[in-house]
């Protein structure tokens, strides 16, 4: 699907020099076509947070999904996740530093304006205890056929922590009343109807432009690659996969994404975006890359995103599969050095 990209709200920050926090997206960017993180990129990691700098995972993966992959990594567990594609921000050691909902209102409206896209969609609950581990319940749906046949892996690794209800709204509390939970159709479990941080649809490419399309008929969506405005409830953000032909469409707060965390975390740690590396491949990349001081851009993005880095002049490096993460925080350390040993 073309996205009609529009230019950052914000002129372009200036590097400051060495990154004080290196974002780094998962899924096509650190993690190769295996899912692996490689030895040369691990390393690189390690050595930056030797360097003082603080790896940042900025993904659209949930906390517990992500933590599947990095819980083996050995990274600094002080370090920051952005997970849920900047709906909530934790510490690897699984500290809760910034959490965002969709509202309740909002929420139902995503059920009743989905329409025939209905049988695609999920919410997201923001379930995590102490361990870093989600409950049953926090992924939520009516339907599982099609979402099997989309995403079949990432349903059978989240089965766990799947409910399916006969209604979505069911989910959702009414507002300002304390609801006592329904009951899962397929066990004991009860579900307790809370704020979601985020909702999915998932599907073929072609299928989701559709779905796209459906949900951009109201002026309460902000598109993908587009700002928000006044009148925005929820914020579209895709992560496509051509050679698959899958496209993943997140439906978040107004105005959340990778950008909007990195913001947050920023704050919290007294920095600028002038002190962040940002390195992204796919659309929901796309906010940080041209928020962050220093953006790269993996060489495996879609086209569009290409003549994004072309115009902007951001660094492309090699490709997931190339240990093109490695190559871009090498570089850093590389100048780094140099620069100590000039002074």
């Amino acid at each position: 699907m073309q996205t009609s990209l529009q230019k950052p709200q914000q002129p372009p920050a200036q590097s400051s020099g060495t990154p004080k926090i290196i974002a780094i997206d998962m899924d096509g960017t650190l993690l190769n076509s295996d899912g692996k993180v490689s030895p040369r990129n691990l390393a690189a990691l390690k050595a930056a947070q030797d360097a003082g700098i603080e790896v940042v995972i900025a993904t659209g993966r949930r906390h517990c999904y992500a933590m599947k992959v990095l819980r083996d990594l050995n990274l600094d567990p002080a370090n920051a996740m952005i997970s849920s594609n900047g709906t909530v921000i934790r510490t690897l050691g699984h500290e809760l530093l910034h959490r965002t909902h969709l509202p309740v209102a909002t929420s139902r409206w995503i059920c009743a304006h989905a329409g025939e896209f209905r049988s695609t969609l999920v919410f997201t609950f923001d379930k995590v205890d102490e361990t870093g581990e989600d409950a049953r319940g926090s992924l939520v749906a009516e339907q599982m056929d099609e979402l099997h046949a989309s995403i079949s892996r990432w349903m059978q690794v989240n089965e766990p922590y799947f409910a399916r209800i006969d209604r979505l709204e069911d989910a959702l509390p009414e507002a300002d009343v304390e609801d006592e939970g329904l009951t899962h159709p397929d066990s004991l479990l009860r579900i307790h109807p809370a704020e979601p941080i985020q909702a999915m649809m998932c599907g073929t490419v072609e299928r989701m432009a559709a779905a796209e399309a459906r949900l951009l008929e109201d002026p309460r969506v902000a598109g993908v690659g587009h700002a928000t405005h006044p009148e925005a409830e929820i914020t579209l953000h895709r992560t496509s996969y051509p050679a698959r032909d899958l496209s993943i469409v997140d439906i978040l707060p107004a105005g959340c994404s990778k950008a909007s965390g990195l913001e947050v975390l920023a704050k919290l740690r007294s920095l600028t975006r002038a002190d962040v590396m940002a390195i992204g491949d796919n659309w929901n990349d796309l906010p940080m890359l041209e928020w962050a001081g220093r953006p790269v851009l993996m060489s495996n993005a879609p086209n569009e995103l290409h003549d994004r880095a072309a115009l902007e002049g951001w660094q492309v490096v090699p490709s997931n599969d190339e240990d093109g993460v490695a190559q871009a925080i090498e570089e850093v350390l590389k100048e780094a050095l140099t620069l100590a040993t000039t002074r």
